[in-house]
């Protein structure tokens, strides 16, 4: 009987997952493509041999998703398999429309198929968007396990970007010296860098099953740290999900970050100090028609200025975590609001940009009066820090979760911006953890 021949759409994460635990060793089907989107510089690569498989002793070549129709029609493929995140439901139409028309199925693979067990109990930190505050929420959980006199284990949500995939089959950092070493992203110093100055190992890589089995030698309790708004990779244990009353209505029109809501165990309303209470209750109230049962807590992710002197009457550029303003469609962050607070002058970043931070805000229009802190790359970490540099104002606001400025050589006076999650009354999350150590026997 012939393979049906696949193509995985994807943005370097899921789209290996579902490969890895699903068709790698599956001689029904054939993938013979893997393409790219939402990050930049992520296709045009190869998934080796190293973690393809004997069935793929070449490797798998990836392409960027606009060739999808001629690759198709080329490999004469059967199906589709959309698996990356963070899509609202019209745009998940237009992929299946697409594919449809080019002759294919598409399929979206679910949690029984893509989901592995862990032999150590697993909370999972998940989101209905990015954006939301996994980020501070899964820093909570991994501080009050520890403060517990647990030893959490974090697995970290892929984000593979070195061209090189096979020194990301399975990444161990416990010191930041690490991140080097694995020749990090931006965006994966803003995930790894606060989480290893808590003490805490993380994991991260490409083979998620590798990752398991080395994580669970070292871990009382594994803690999966969710991406954009995918749902993890492990079966959990407990399931946290994080939503966003700045975007209300979002938790139930975006894939799969609905997926995250029906399954969750704990739902946490982020941002409630700074949003509207009629998008508070909004959100509530969507929680309660997709998830009853679901429990409940209230947060808040107030905003530190390390130095209000800086930026305090002054003309600033602000520059935001990447993925929360790029595809998570906000248009500020937790720098906006901080430089709003401090009375600060928020001056338009587009006319500064060069390279590719130019083209960034050309895909993303809805950007005018923040920076994103695209590094995807040694070329767009030098053109980030020529667009700052460029700026004409007196002061920068780093709203990321790392110091921007051990990356790059900032030249006019910059503060940052610092967030932590907040629970407002009971319950919250010490509560919910101490019922999940006890159910569990963790000592």
């Amino acid at each position: 009987m012939s393979r049906k021949k696949v193509i995985i759409m994807g943005a370097a994460g899921r789209d290996f997952h579902n490969f890895n635990v699903f068709f790698r060793n599956n001689e029904n089907y054939e993938v013979v493509a893997f393409t790219a989107e939402q990050i930049p510089g992520i296709g045009d690569r190869i998934y080796p041999p190293e973690l393809s498989g004997e069935l793929y002793p070449d490797g798998i070549k990836i392409y960027p998703e606009e060739q999808l129709p001629e690759l198709i029609e080329k490999f004469q493929v059967e199906q589709c398999i959309l698996a990356y995140s963070d899509l609202s439901y019209d745009t998940v139409g237009h992929k299946i429309a697409w594919v449809n028309s080019l002759g294919a199925d598409i399929r979206l693979m679910g949690t029984n198929t893509t989901m592995i067990k862990s032999n150590k109990p697993v909370i999972a930190v998940c989101a209905v968007r990015t954006g939301c505050g996994k980020s501070q929420t899964s820093r909570r959980v991994n501080k009050i396990l520890v403060d517990m006199g647990l030893k959490p284990v974090n697995i970290r949500h892929p984000m593979p970007y070195d061209p090189d995939l096979t020194t990301q089959i399975a990444q161990r950092y416990e010191k930041l010296e690490d991140m080097d070493k694995y020749n990090c992203t931006i965006e994966e110093r803003e995930e790894y860098e606060p989480m290893i100055n808590m003490g805490v190992i993380l994991y991260a890589g490409v083979d998620y099953g590798k990752i398991l089995e080395q994580a669970e030698q070292e871990a009382d309790v594994i803690t999966w740290d969710g991406g954009n708004n995918d749902f993890p990779f492990y079966k959990p244990d407990l399931l946290i999900v994080i939503a966003d009353p700045h975007r209300p209505g979002h938790e139930i029109e975006y894939y799969p970050g609905e997926t995250n809501l029906r399954m969750a165990d704990v739902v946490v309303i982020n941002k409630v100090e700074t949003a509207d209470y009629e998008d508070v209750e909004y959100v509530r109230e969507n929680i309660l028609w997709a998830n009853p049962d679901a429990m409940v807590i209230d947060a808040a992710s107030p905003v530190v200025i390390e130095d209000l002197s800086i930026i305090k009457g002054k003309r600033v550029i602000v520059v935001e975590d990447g993925p929360t303003v790029t595809h998570g469609d906000m248009p500020y962050g937790a720098g906006y609001i901080a430089a709003r607070k401090a009375g600060a002058i928020i001056v338009d970043p587009r006319p500064f940009a060069v390279g590719s931070i130019k083209e960034t805000f050309e895909k993303y229009s809805h950007l005018e009066d923040v920076l994103p802190a695209m590094g995807y790359g040694k070329k767009q970490i030098e053109e980030l820090e020529k667009t700052i540099n460029a700026a004409d104002v007196d002061a920068v606001v780093i709203g990321t979760p790392i110091d921007l400025g051990k990356l790059i050589k900032i030249n006019k006076p910059a503060t940052r911006i610092r967030y932590d999650l907040q629970e407002i009354g009971r319950p919250n999350l010490e509560d919910v953890l101490m019922d999940f150590v006890k159910k569990h026997n963790l000592k």
